[in-house]
């Protein structure tokens, strides 16, 4: 595997711990607000990144390259109402998907078809994230600001559960 792929990659495993310790935050925000459902999305959500992580893990260890783990830096964001998580949350996958973009360049530049078809998934994954997001700043912006429509919400947030991913590699 070319180097500047494989240093890019081992980065982003460092960047998709950091979404995990990031949510979990969101998760715990949420759970002093006593806002379950949110929390519960966040929870999901963590382990949903963790994983993203491992795949990319497994990934580097299949091409037998070492991965270098650096250390999980704090999340740093400044709380404000119950919308400053979910906006926080979108800046992040934007951040996430120019990153995995950036992966996606260099092995397109290298010829490296193997690394481009695994960031497929990964490219997939992140529109999905980046809708997921937007759709979760939609609904507070119209029903976040009656108690009702809030505790709707939050009921409906309660109820997601957590699906490991499918991608298979090499």
């Amino acid at each position: 595997m070319n180097q500047t792929v494989a240093k890019l990659i081992n980065e982003q495993i460092n960047k998709e711990f950091y979404s995990a310790y990031l949510y979990l935050d969101f998760a715990n925000y949420y759970a002093q607000v006593g806002l379950d459902g949110f929390e519960n999305w966040y929870k999901v959500q963590a382990q949903e990144e963790r994983d993203h992580a491992l795949l990319f893990y497994q990934y580097m260890q299949n091409n037998n390259e070492a991965v270098t783990f650096e250390a999980v830096a704090k999340p740093e964001w400044e709380r404000g109402d119950h919308m400053t998580p979910l906006k926080k949350a979108l800046e992040h996958e934007k951040y996430v998907t120019a990153s995995i973009d950036a992966i996606y360049d260099a092995a397109y530049e290298v010829r490296d078809f193997r690394t481009m078809q695994t960031l497929d998934w990964f490219i997939k994954e992140q529109g999905e994230e980046e809708k997921n997001a937007s759709d979760l700043i939609t609904k507070m912006e119209l029903f976040g600001g009656d108690s009702k429509g809030l505790y709707m919400l939050n009921s409906e947030l309660k109820a997601r559960t957590y699906a490991a991913p499918t991608l298979v590699l090499d």
